[in-house]
């Protein structure tokens, strides 16, 4: 019997370019509290992280009812923010035909991000990909990056063993998440960690472009 293979992917820096909609989002959560907004590196470096946990790096010393506050500010904004005619979240170039040969290769996909379900659910349909994912992992039903609690949920929904899942992501919080939930992490060096930080946290490889991506996860997860 073929093993299962599953390639799970983040979302925020590896399928979709959101950088500058996350970082209005944030000064907009943080002018809601009468606080100025995080300078962009600063909110570029917590991307992945659980939202609470983001505000929590971004405001340590605030105590942690702001932290949910913040959080749910910054939800709200970005609910308002897909209503605008102007609203985009671009795949990276590259993305679809990455998914078709990863799925053509017998893979099942997934997705492990800090974004809510409604968020993530939100952006896959806009780009009409959401039926090409069969498990969906976030923040807001399991613990966030990098516990490794939702890899552990995607393979126990999918049927894959640790030995035939990749998780793939531009963070060092993928990246770690992984190495914690003893799967292989594939790094992308268009995100928003450099390729060096990503292979300083054990990533097997590191992809320049997503061109480059299915023959790394052929390479690092081969049929059984």
């Amino acid at each position: 019997m073929t093993a299962i293979r599953l390639a799970v992917f983040d979302c925020d820096g590896t399928l979709v370019d959101s950088a500058h909609n996350i970082v209005a989002c944030m000064a907009d959560a943080f002018a809601a509290h009468g606080l100025p907004a995080p300078l962009d590196p600063a909110v570029r470096r917590v991307v992945g992280l659980s939202l609470e946990t983001a505000m929590a790096v971004l405001v340590p010393q605030a105590e942690a009812a702001l932290h949910l506050r913040l959080a749910e500010s910054y939800k709200d904004a970005f609910f308002e923010l897909r209503k605008r005619p102007d609203h985009s979240e671009p795949l990276y170039p590259g993305a679809v035909a990455a998914i078709e040969a990863l799925e053509a290769a017998g893979f099942l996909l997934g997705v492990a991000t800090g974004k809510s379900q409604r968020g993530l659910r939100a952006v896959l349909e806009r780009h009409g990909l959401l039926h090409r994912f069969v498990t969906l992992q976030t923040a807001d039903t399991a613990a966030g990056k990098p516990h490794p609690e939702m890899l552990h949920r995607a393979m126990a929904e999918t049927g894959a063993d640790r030995m035939d899942t990749v998780m793939i992501g531009d963070t060092s919080y993928d990246i770690q998440m992984a190495a914690n939930a003893k799967v292989t992490g594939i790094g992308v060096g268009w995100g928003y960690h450099p390729p060096s930080e990503l292979a300083a946290c054990g990533a097997q490889a590191i992809a320049a472009d997503f061109a480059g991506l299915p023959a790394l996860v052929f390479g690092a997860v081969k049929p059984r």
